[in-house]
């Protein structure tokens, strides 16, 4: 029996033990970031809390990519567009031996690929601007059995007395916190954290105002449309100077409504409606035309693109743009994209190292992602065409 050195904390003297002749089944250790208690919650209900959150802030993120589809979609899509990670290893052997690990690891309950780890971490990160997940080992401690996202309303996160020190809480069925036994588990990435602050910023910091006035505007547009859909009428009449129309007016005037409700209530087959005397019928509302919201959406608009980074034409909005704004702001995506990447790459690299310590196995290895390529393949392709002419031109000049 071979043992490597101890990955946790000096408090705790367990080590890592690695069999080669006995072979034993793996049992998955509870997760220590997850609830004791799953509960199961229904998102459409308006008598639950979104997923039972705490934290104000965390719900009104939440409620906010639910509400305004532009943010999901655009989270969406830095999603997809940051791509899949591999690793690379000069002897190939291992190389082989991780990618195995990284295809057919557990990813919470129902998922497998480390890569779906990563883009629900990011997906946390860029949402609630902090994302917690946890390295789950097997029974025995000998074995990776599971990567899990934690959710942040069953996390806290607190700074010990150097401020340089991070300590990791984990929330009780009775609301106390106890700490995390092995933290050297636990994987934490921020977003922009402001100095001295723990917790990172969401990418949608600043849009709980503009999501505000323009879930306003679409509400009214609602309102107005259904208004405008469901129609209402109004039937006046108004009795003549004769002395026998005014002496049965109030008799007249409660035919004409009985009459008119029978008319409106035939929605199989129209119906005319006859009467005598002064009797006008008019639209409610009908004078008074609906604001054009153009303008005032698509300001709105504006300043969530503007925030999130992503180009309008990848959202559906057909803005009116010139093909080197497209380029420009492509390029601007794929920095963002870069830099999203460097934030997940210690998160692998951390996952990696642990794999690979557990396993007694010390190599040099590169953390690969997939090429972002957001520009026309036509074009790259006429500017090499046009650079190999230059150069063929400038070939024949110089043996001239």
């Amino acid at each position: 029996m071979t043992t490597i050195s101890s990955l946790w904390s000096p408090k705790d003297k367990r080590s890592v033990k690695v069999k080669f002749f006995k072979k034993k089944k793996s049992v998955p250790a509870a997760v220590q970031t997850a609830p004791s208690v799953c509960r199961h919650h229904y998102p459409f209900s308006i008598l639950e809390k979104y997923n039972g959150l705490s934290n104000p802030e965390i719900k009104l993120y939440k409620t906010l990519k639910e509400s305004v589809p532009v943010i999901d979609a655009a989270i969406s899509k830095i999603l997809r567009l940051t791509g899949e990670f591999r690793i690379e290893c000069e002897d190939k052997a291992i190389e082989k031996q991780i990618d195995n690990f990284i295809t057919n690891i557990q990813v919470n309950s129902c998922s497998k690929n480390a890569n779906n780890f990563i883009l629900s971490h990011l997906n946390q990160l860029l949402t609630y601007g902090t994302a917690v997940g946890e390295i789950v080992l097997d029974s025995d401690g000998e074995n990776i059995a599971a990567l899990y996202n934690s959710s942040l309303s069953n996390v806290e996160l607190r700074c010990g007395k150097n401020p340089l020190k991070l300590e990791i809480f984990i929330k009780n069925n009775d609301g106390t916190y106890d700490s995390v036994k092995y933290p050297e588990l636990i994987l934490i990435s921020t977003l922009n954290p402001d100095p001295g602050y723990i917790y990172g910023n969401s990418i949608m910091k600043g849009l709980p105002f503009i999501s505000n006035i323009l879930l306003k505007i679409y509400h009214s547009i609602g309102i107005n449309w259904e208004r405008l859909g469901n129609i209402r009428f109004a039937v006046t009449y108004k009795p003549t100077g004769e002395t026998g129309d005014r002496a049965y007016s109030r008799e007249r005037a409660t035919q004409i409504a009985s009459e008119w409700s029978k008319a409106m209530q035939n929605s199989i087959t129209p119906s005319d409606f006859i009467t005598i005397g002064d009797v006008s019928i008019k639209v409610i509302g009908a004078d008074n035309p609906i604001m054009d919201s153009q303008v005032p959406v698509r300001q709105m608009l504006e300043q969530i693109v503007s925030k999130l980074s992503i180009p309008p034409f990848l959202l559906g909005l057909n803005w009116s743009t010139t093909e080197t704004m497209s380029t420009q702001q492509a390029e601007i995506l794929s920095s963002e994209l870069e830099s999203y990447r460097r934030l997940l790459n210690p998160v692998i690299k951390k996952i990696c190292d642990t794999f690979l310590m557990i396993n007694g196995i010390q190599t040099e290895y590169k953390i690969v992602w997939n090429t972002i390529d957001l520009k026309d393949q036509l074009q790259i392709a006429n500017t090499r065409l046009t650079n190999a002419k230059a150069l063929e031109i400038e070939q024949r000049l110089e043996k001239i």
